[in-house]
């Protein structure tokens, strides 16, 4: 029996924050871009947004008042996402300069593939790793960009 794929790709990665302001500011350092969107556009942000990565992955922060159960402050918890990154050493010295805190070590996980993980400054856990599986996707999807 044939099934449909009905899941192509994660959409969009949502974090919360008690302070848009400093969120803002602090995800856009670590980025080095502005939010594309903002709502409401002037003012107090509920809701940021940015494009990250090599497939413009979308990274959201929403106000923490909207969380489940009417809001209230972010504890760290659930699932971790994890990013490739190509400097995994260097990159979680940087998040630790810019205030996060550390919640897992660098651990080798086998066949090439590291993580780690810390709290941004709002309670998210935020996953950093060296993936050889996602730089084997990346490299197959630029060679098939030859004749685009």
């Amino acid at each position: 029996m044939a099934t449909k794929q009905t899941f192509h790709g994660f959409a969009t990665v949502s974090f919360f924050a008690d302070d848009m302001q400093a969120a803002k500011q602090w995800y856009t350092a670590l980025f080095g871009v502005e939010p594309y969107f903002q709502r409401p556009e002037d003012g107090d942000p509920a809701y940021l947004e940015w494009r990250i990565g090599d497939y413009q992955h979308e990274f959201g922060i929403v106000n923490s008042k909207f969380l489940p159960g009417g809001g209230g402050s972010v504890q760290p918890g659930g699932a971790i996402l994890y990013w490739h990154v190509d400097d995994l050493e260097g990159t979680l010295e940087r998040l630790k300069s810019m205030g996060a805190q550390d919640h897992l070590p660098i651990t080798p996980r086998g066949a090439g593939f590291i993580t780690a993980s810390v709290i941004d400054p709002f309670g998210n856990i935020l996953g950093i790793m060296t993936n050889p599986h996602y730089m084997e996707v990346l490299n197959k999807d630029k060679k098939l960009d030859v004749f685009a």
